[in-house]
């Protein structure tokens, strides 16, 4: 195995991928500094804005398969790093009108079982009559992206990664998302807008997606009868406010789902956009002697640990890995 070089490595972007490239790289004895302009987690990333599932399963409805066989060890590397995961598995659900969209998704999807509507009521009381039928994906988990974000910088910190505004000699590794577009012109970006509610009087304790023709959405359970609502999926790298067609689709959509949302009060109205390759799989690429990992899309913090892995493998070892180009 190759010994981390004696420069280190220097990785520019502090979100989700380049946070966990430093922790890999860390814990297995590189030295490592992690270089981004604001590099304390905040909005200015787009992983900020992120509903953190880690839903391989589901995402195989759309995504290819590396996204699902190599996103079903999320979980397991994100609670290694103290990271708090809620294992509860995912719910799919559809309006009447919609029926043969749920009849869609399942047959694009596997590692579920149907259920009906008591099966239903047992799992999210709160939707006791709303729905006679549904998927269940028991395995799926998710995470507060949030609270992950200042875990994971904290374990790079107690691993000894130094942060700093510039960038010193080493290996670099470019983790900058969308702001690589000046090295990766084919990237693109993918808009994606989200609100954060409060409802205290309805719990629901696991992802719920509702699928739609047009806008299928979903809710994420933050506790304290928080949720997190999302999310538009707009081919822009338009940065800013969200727009008010997304914003009244979504809260009809929620609106939909159990009408108590009408009283829910708006916390945060959020939009960032993602970084995406033309088919959608990120990857890592070799290009000027730079690695760059990049084209997370919707898969941040369910591909993010797997490239990081990769990236540290490839990196001490100098061997080819997976999604290497």
């Amino acid at each position: 195995m190759r010994t981390p070089t004696t420069s280190g490595y220097t990785i520019l972007g502090a979100g989700v991928m380049g946070l966990c490239t430093a922790v890999e790289l860390a814990s297995r004895g590189g030295r490592v500094t992690l270089v981004d302009p604001q590099p304390e987690p905040g909005p200015h990333a787009c992983s900020w804005w992120a509903g953190g599932m880690l839903a391989p399963f589901c995402e195989g409805e759309t995504a290819e398969e590396p996204v699902i066989r190599l996103g079903q060890t999320a979980a397991d590397w994100w609670a290694a790093q103290g990271v708090e995961v809620i294992r509860r598995g995912t719910l799919v659900l559809a309006l009447g009108r919609d029926r043969a969209e749920l009849d869609r998704f399942a047959a694009r999807t596997r590692e579920h079982r149907w259920m009906g509507g008591e099966e239903l009521a047992a799992l999210e009381p709160d939707l006791d009559g709303r729905f006679h039928r549904g998927l269940f994906f028991p395995t799926e988990a998710h995470l507060t992206p949030r609270v992950a974000l200042c875990t994971l910088r904290a374990r790079a910190a107690a691993l000894g990664v130094a942060f700093a505004r510039t960038a010193p000699e080493g290996q670099r590794i470019d983790c900058r998302g969308l702001a690589a577009r000046d090295a990766l012109p084919e990237l693109r970006g993918v808009k994606g807008e989200m609100l954060v509610l409060r409802l205290p009087d309805l719990a629901l304790s696991r992802p719920i997606r509702l699928l739609h023709p047009r806008i299928p959405v979903y809710l994420v359970p933050r506790g304290g009868g928080i949720y997190m609502l999302g999310a538009t999926m707009i081919e822009s790298a338009q940065r800013g406010r969200a727009s008010v067609r997304s914003v009244m689709e979504l809260l009809s959509a929620v609106y939909a789902l159990h009408p108590a949302f009408g009283e829910a009060e708006i916390l945060e109205i959020g939009t960032d956009a993602r970084p995406a390759f033309p088919d959608n799989v990120p990857r890592l690429i070799r290009r000027d002697g730079t690695l760059f990992l990049n084209g997370l899309y919707r898969h941040g913090y369910l591909m993010a640990p797997a490239l990081a892995r990769m990236a540290a493998d490839h990196l001490l070892s100098g061997e080819p890995v997976e999604l290497l180009q």
